[in-house]
């Protein structure tokens, strides 16, 4: 199928200059033409003159005919006379736009040229100053979330949520949990975390019951019996109440306490047996295990990619949000570095290079073939007016050659005759 070239590449003025430069050649033919005509009817009496006058419109008339049928011969059959190896463009098109695709494959889309060019040019420095522009890194980041936001709405939200959660079940079934474990309460044991965390456990216990002291004599009165007076049930209430307080505090305020030591140890203990006892680490992998498979733990899960989304639409739709301000800030950093950081520079100016180098060995074949087929789509007689419109001007001097040379060619050769003869 043949697609019309846009309409872009018209242009009035190119195209009148075009019909000027066919008018002078057309005219100096008809010139010549009338010349040899005139030297005809006046006949050779006239003098000697006529002879020389009109060999040279004679050989004019010659030059200008084949020049113009090798011009027209280019673009379309002359006078429309399917005359063999006539109208070459609209009959070579595809060959040609297959030449001129190999063409610049072969002399602009090669490593060597692009590397020689990027040599010349410092792109750290036009990076950096492209990107540190008024404005420009707030626009770029507002592309960017726009872009991002693009792709997120193509896809599928049920296909993603379920990947997500897959991958994050796997991972967590993979990862064995009585290591993880052992290292959190290694870090929590090594900074003293765990004394203050029975310390906060102390405190609220005491102050739990202290908030309860009354539900807990209710349940005293009930469990003693019927005959015990109830001023000996409050006696025994308040001492062992005022003990356990009392305990409490003591554990809480004394950091060398008994019971903190054995905590201590125990704690100790269980993290080597998380690392040293099978029986132990199959334990936390079967709770791990249930905990996985609670429907609470699953449903958030399911939940990270919706939520994960809509946090970061509402982000990137929010000019004044962090998310913008973060990137922003980032790109502009980046803008500082290529423009001042040597060792950043250095390192970009290389890969620039490289980047450039395999791109071009990678995809000069497929940009090559994008010409080649880009001309074959084009339709053919809308090809050649356009070509002809590019560079037929210049070729309307090739007619205008020829017409002046083949006359000062006619000439010579017959005056190269009168003098011979």
């Amino acid at each position: 199928m043949s697609v019309p070239l846009t309409s872009s590449l018209d242009d009035p003025a190119r195209a009148e200059g075009l019909r000027r430069m066919k008018r002078l050649a057309t005219g100096l033919f008809g010139l010549a033409a009338a010349v040899f005509l005139a030297c005809v009817l006046i006949g050779e009496d006239a003098g000697a003159w006529v002879g020389y006058v009109r060999a040279t419109a004679e050989a004019s008339m010659v030059g200008a005919l084949a020049d113009w049928f090798a011009v027209t011969a280019l673009f379309r059959h002359p006078l429309r006379i399917p005359i063999p190896h006539t109208a070459i463009i609209p009959r070579k098109k595809d060959q040609i736009g297959a030449s001129l695709g190999t063409f610049v494959q072969e002399n602009f889309l090669t490593r060597a040229v692009v590397e020689d060019k990027l040599a010349t040019v410092d792109v750290p420095r036009r990076l950096g100053d492209f990107l540190v522009a008024p404005g420009r890194a707030q626009r770029l980041a507002g592309d960017a979330a726009v872009a991002l936001t693009g792709v997120t709405d193509l896809l599928r939200d049920d296909d993603v949520q379920h990947a997500v959660a897959g991958l994050v079940d796997r991972k967590l079934h993979e990862t064995p949990a009585a290591p993880v474990l052992a290292r959190v309460l290694e870090l929590v044991v090594d900074g003293d975390r765990h004394q203050e965390v029975l310390s906060a456990a102390l405190r609220y216990l005491a102050r739990f019951l202290e908030e309860n002291r009354i539900v807990f004599r209710a349940q005293l009165g009930d469990a003693s019996p019927a005959w015990v007076p109830d001023w000996v049930d409050d006696r025994v209430f308040d001492r062992v109440f005022a003990a356990l307080q009392g305990f409490l505090h003591e554990v809480g305020a004394e950091r060398d306490h008994e019971l903190r030591r054995v905590y201590d140890a125990r704690l100790r203990a269980y993290v080597h047996a998380l690392r040293t006892d099978p029986d132990t680490a199959a334990s936390v992998e079967a709770f791990k295990k249930q905990l996985l498979e609670h429907p609470a733990v699953r449903t958030w899960s399911s939940s990270l990619w919706t939520n994960a989304k809509t946090a970061f639409l509402a982000a990137a739709a929010d000019p004044d949000s962090e998310l913008r301000a973060r990137v922003a800030g980032l790109i502009v950093d980046a803008a500082r570095l290529l423009q001042t950081d040597p060792r950043v520079r250095e390192r970009v100016q290389r890969q620039s290079v490289r980047v450039a180098g395999y791109l071009v060995e990678r995809f000069a074949g497929d940009l090559a073939d994008v010409v080649g087929t880009t001309v074959a789509r084009w339709d053919t007689e809308e090809t050649s007016r356009r070509i002809e419109l590019q560079v037929g001007r210049d070729l309307q001097f090739i007619r205008i050659n020829g017409t002046v040379v083949g006359g000062l060619a006619g000439l010579v050769i017959y005056s190269v005759a009168q003098l011979l003869g």
